[in-house]
């Protein structure tokens, strides 16, 4: 299991009415680490009208901004805008990577208006520092989006990693192997990729309604390459559940998946996530690792940069197939409670328990059901929680208020069901579903 925590400064990063290029958003921002500072690579959205564009196409940039803490971004600048045929009406979402003494910046390029797949694709922007670009170069010659760079060669190759196809869905979530960066930009080279596309894709969607795309660039553990992707649910519909979701692929072959989570880390929550230029989205773009922590950077309703923090090592367990089924291990001597046709009250069945462990006793308080349908709330002790030593023969809580006194069926359920206990102050308190057998 593992906890996500937002940032208590979310939004980190936000659009501001000062800045024309970033009055309406400053989303899916990506970190990269250099010295003491931490830099954030940024998709800023201008007004459409005072930037001068179409009549309703709010042109995107990539902005730069810097912290010294990771919470805290100042000294916000334009870095990457269009400048070619290839980008002129957009530069959006970067995705960072360290590679040989150089820095790579990934970003989806749109080169057609009003938007199609096929003016959709991915370009790079090489810098040999973090203060301005080198050179730019178009990528891919088909529809991709969310492209990144491995960190260092693995057996040789130069590894990269994107989504193909993703406004032609279904969309692929693929791996690239070259043996030098510049094949990145080599159209004919990737023309021939994508004829195997289905060689190189990785299979994360779990049924055709689902849309994945890649998130941050990967992060190198012991364990394999960890991946932080998007999942959308319910893709084609329009009740779509953006969620945050993680991978660990093998770190020799990328393309092998070691294990992934079962379910989203996150999925929008706060009023920041669920309300803004495109609301109900958090999509994840750059992810950092501190120690054991792991701090994701995502935006929010395309509106903002966010980041939240889980342990690396608690999510790692989760993803391990081993570790995870490991957690949990059913007793042998199951089950520890039977119902017990000597006692009316409890003769039908035994479930549902509460327990708390209080200076080495067990107390447990189970939901004892009759024949006719009446629910009331046992009791019985252990020492380890798994031998019961006392089980007591009368219940101790019956229904005795008119809600939960039978009024509905004669044989019909009612009563008192399901209790959850909590220790505060040296008093137990108890809360439990009352049934009158009409009313809950």
């Amino acid at each position: 299991m593992f906890r996500v925590q937002r940032s208590k400064n979310n939004p980190l990063i936000s659009p501001e009415k000062a800045h024309l290029w970033e009055e309406i958003s400053t989303c899916n921002g990506c970190p990269i680490k250099e010295g003491r500072k931490t830099y954030c690579f940024y998709r800023a959205i201008g007004d459409p009208d005072k930037m001068g564009t179409a009549k309703d196409l709010t042109t995107s940039i990539i902005a730069r901004a810097t912290s010294t803490d990771g919470e805290n971004y100042f000294d916000k600048t334009k870095f990457i805008s269009p400048e070619n045929e290839w980008e002129k009406y957009g530069c959006e979402d970067p995705r960072i990577t360290k590679f040989e003494n150089k820095f790579y910046i990934f970003y989806t390029a749109l080169s057609s208006y009003p938007l199609t797949a096929d003016g959709i694709k991915v370009a790079v922007a090489v810098c040999d520092s973090l203060h301005s670009v080198s050179k730019k170069y178009p990528v891919t010659p088909f529809n991709a989006k969310a492209m990144a760079l491995f960190p260092e060669r693995i057996n040789g190759k130069v590894v990269a990693i994107l989504t193909a196809n993703t406004d032609k869905p279904p969309g692929e979530i693929a791996i690239r192997l070259c043996d030098s960066v510049e094949d990145l930009w080599n159209e004919e080279k990737w023309k021939d990729w994508y004829k195997n596309l289905n060689n190189w894709r990785i299979p994360l969607r779990r049924d055709d309604g689902e849309h994945i795309e890649v998130g941050a660039p990967p992060i190198k553990t012991k364990y394999g390459w960890l991946l932080i992707y998007s999942h959308i649910k319910n893709y084609f519909s329009a009740d779509k559940v953006f969620g945050i979701e993680a991978v660990l692929l093998d770190l020799d072959d990328p393309r092998v998946v070691i294990g992934r989570t079962t379910h989203p880390l996150m999925v929008p929550e706060e009023i920041y996530e669920m309300y803004g230029y495109i609301p109900n989205i958090i999509f994840p773009t750059g992810a950092l690792l501190n120690n054991n922590d792991l701090d994701i950077y995502y935006g929010a309703s395309d509106t903002t940069t966010c980041k939240a923090t889980l342990r690396l090592s608690d999510l790692i367990n989760s993803i391990l197939p081993k570790t995870r089924m490991s957690h949990i291990e059913r007793i042998v001597d199951n089950p520890i409670l039977i119902p017990n046709t000597d006692h009316e009250w409890e003769s039908r069945s035994v479930f549902n328990p509460a327990a708390i462990d209080i200076d080495g006793t067990v107390s447990i308080l189970y939901r004892a059901m009759s024949f006719d349908g009446t629910s009331v709330i046992g009791y019985a002790e252990s020492k380890n929680g798994e031998v019961v030593t006392f089980r007591d023969t009368r219940p101790i809580y019956i229904p005795r208020a008119e809600f939960e006194l039978k009024k509905g069926n004669p044989t019909g359920n009612s009563g008192c069901e399901d209790p959850r206990i909590t220790l505060l102050d040296d008093i137990i308190y108890m809360c439990y579903t009352a049934y009158d057998g009409v009313k809950a």
